[in-house]
């Protein structure tokens, strides 16, 4: 993840499964913070993971698959 096209295609994907979830993505780091209700830590790295990003795991994760 190195633009802002980067950013846009993982926040639209996430908001594709949950439009009230919020995303941050730090490019510089290549991190990725999604807080939503609904949404299972899974859900969210197979919505990365088809974009073509690889997912190194989740570290923490505020959501419904806590």
């Amino acid at each position: 993840m190195r633009c802002g096209h980067c950013r846009a295609s993982i926040t639209e994907a996430i908001a594709t499964l949950d439009e009230r979830a919020h995303v941050h993505v730090n490019l510089e780091s290549g991190e990725v913070r999604v807080d939503s209700p609904s949404l299972a830590p899974q859900q969210v790295i197979d919505a990365i993971e088809e974009l073509g990003f690889s997912v190194t795991g989740p570290s923490t994760f505020e959501g419904a698959g806590r």
